[in-house]
């Protein structure tokens, strides 16, 4: 006689080390680290048949050639909102699972129900509220002008009961997934292992029966999602939602989409009606005084698919310690010590005893290697007390001999700063190449080394900024 199936079980496993005990412990007693235990689930053993071999079972995969693997093909389905199709590559891909993290009073819940409200103009949309009653959704539906009959509302914290009242619903937004729990565990909602065991669910329902499933996620005080890094996993998109509370544009970022690029960004304003679409970037990311004093230069940026210029300011004061400070917001602080390095070594300016602040405008985050000049410009620009010109906009890589190096995408940056009337890029030489048919449209200025920008600029130090 086969042995019966047995329920599943738990056992708790140390986050440290990997310890595993039936029982939960304050303290692991392979690392000596508190709190680190979690509770998993245990799947049950498989029956076994007589003679200790395993039953045989009629649907177990087999591999499959490449060659004869068929290409599923699928329609997105638009957002209504052109920003967040941008991020999100093009569109929603259905069956897919999308988590929005962001700071507590972004936006996160706001942005979510704009798309259900829009998404339910043709589809059936289900969104479950764990964190907030009916009737508060529906005030915050009212306030933001929305309305429908296909967008049904549902507040339930226990998963189980959620996948029982899915329907034929298509569209689910889950706020959130740190505050609902399965009776799987009895763990509190919100733990490791309550998080990770809901979304590993929540994927197998997704992928089964084609739902699209919008996840909110809460984030630590570091700023990164809460809960275990394979909830990250599982997703097929993450998206973090950026920006002060007391701002009104912020940032919409992917850092994970297997339908689309990462690189993508996207901008937006809060206002009374709602989270609105920025398409126009020239003066979200430039300051209106720049060109009068010194510190800033402007660089043409690419993110995604999509070109921005962006302002970099910098300040220099002279340290009241003995270890100069260096504070960068935006940028790589990393890079930024490599960029004092050159600029000390190969241009001969000092900056052993000042401390020196560099901000990208618009709280942006820049990474990317082309933004190495302009920021050297921007310090020498801080170092010498000369502006530069506000019509004048600066990329390239720079190397530690302080060459300057190609970057790409030039072209597509030329264009940007012509349509935002600038008057003069400096760009690396062997970029001049490719943006020459544009020398008659606006002046291109090629240069091989850092010093050569700064002499076209005229910011040698007049002064010592030390003094």
């Amino acid at each position: 006689m086969a042995k019966t199936v047995k329920t599943p079980t738990s056992q708790f496993v140390c986050t440290s080390c990997g310890y595993i005990t039936p029982k939960w412990l304050g303290k692991c007693p392979a690392c000596n680290e508190f709190n680190t235990l979690q509770e998993e689930l245990v799947a049950p053993e498989a029956p076994t048949a007589v003679g200790g071999k395993g039953v045989s079972r009629m649907s177990v995969n087999r591999p499959t050639p490449l060659s004869k693997v068929g290409v599923e093909k699928f329609q997105r389905v638009k957002s209504g909102i052109d920003e967040f199709d941008t991020v999100l590559g093009g569109g929603i891909v259905p069956g897919s699972l999308v988590l929005l993290g962001g700071d507590p009073g972004i936006g996160k819940s706001t942005l979510l129900t704009q798309v259900s409200a829009h998404l339910a103009k043709a589809h059936s949309v289900l969104y479950v509220s764990a964190e907030e009653s009916c009737s508060q959704v529906k005030m915050r539906c009212e306030r933001l002008g929305l309305n429908s009959e296909n967008l049904l509302l549902l507040n339930e914290t226990c998963l189980e009961d959620i996948e029982t009242n899915l329907g034929e619903n298509k569209f689910v937004v889950i706020d959130s997934i740190q505050a609902i729990y399965t009776e799987a565990l009895s763990s509190a909602a919100g733990s490791v292992g309550q998080v990770r065991e809901c979304a590993a669910k929540l994927m197998r329902i997704a992928k089964s029966n084609g739902i699209t499933f919008f996840l909110i996620g809460h984030v630590t005080k570091e700023g990164a999602l809460a809960g275990p890094k394979v909830l990250e996993h599982i997703m097929d998109t993450v998206l973090y939602f950026e920006g002060q509370q007391e701002d009104n544009f912020k940032l919409l970022r992917a850092v994970k989409n297997r339908f689309g690029s990462v690189q993508e960004m996207g901008v937006f304003e809060m206002t009374d009606q709602g989270v609105i679409s920025v398409q126009d970037y020239s003066s979200l990311f430039l300051s209106d005084t720049r060109g009068l004093a010194a510190g800033s230069a402007v660089t043409p940026g690419v993110s995604g698919n999509r070109c921005m210029n962006v302002e970099l300011q910098t300040l220099i004061a002279k340290t009241a310690y003995g270890m100069p400070r260096r504070m960068a917001l935006g940028i790589d602080g990393n890079k930024l010590a490599v960029l004092i390095a050159v600029l000390e070594k190969r241009c001969g300016i000092p900056f052993w005893n000042s401390d020196i602040y560099v901000n990208a405008m618009g709280g942006i985050r820049m990474s990317e290697p082309s933004i190495d000049l302009a920021v050297c410009a921007a310090l020498a620009s801080a170092a010498s007390d000369t502006p530069i010109d506000k019509y004048t906009a600066i990329f390239g890589e720079v190397g530690l001999t302080g060459e300057v190096r190609p970057v790409t995408y030039a072209e597509k940056r030329v264009i940007e700063c012509m349509k935002n009337g600038f008057k003069r890029v400096i760009l690396p030489q062997k970029c001049m190449k490719s943006c020459e048919k544009y020398a008659d449209k606006i002046e291109l200025i090629p240069v091989r080394y850092v010093g050569q920008m700064i002499a076209e600029l005229s910011l040698r130090p007049k002064f010592n900024p030390n003094n």
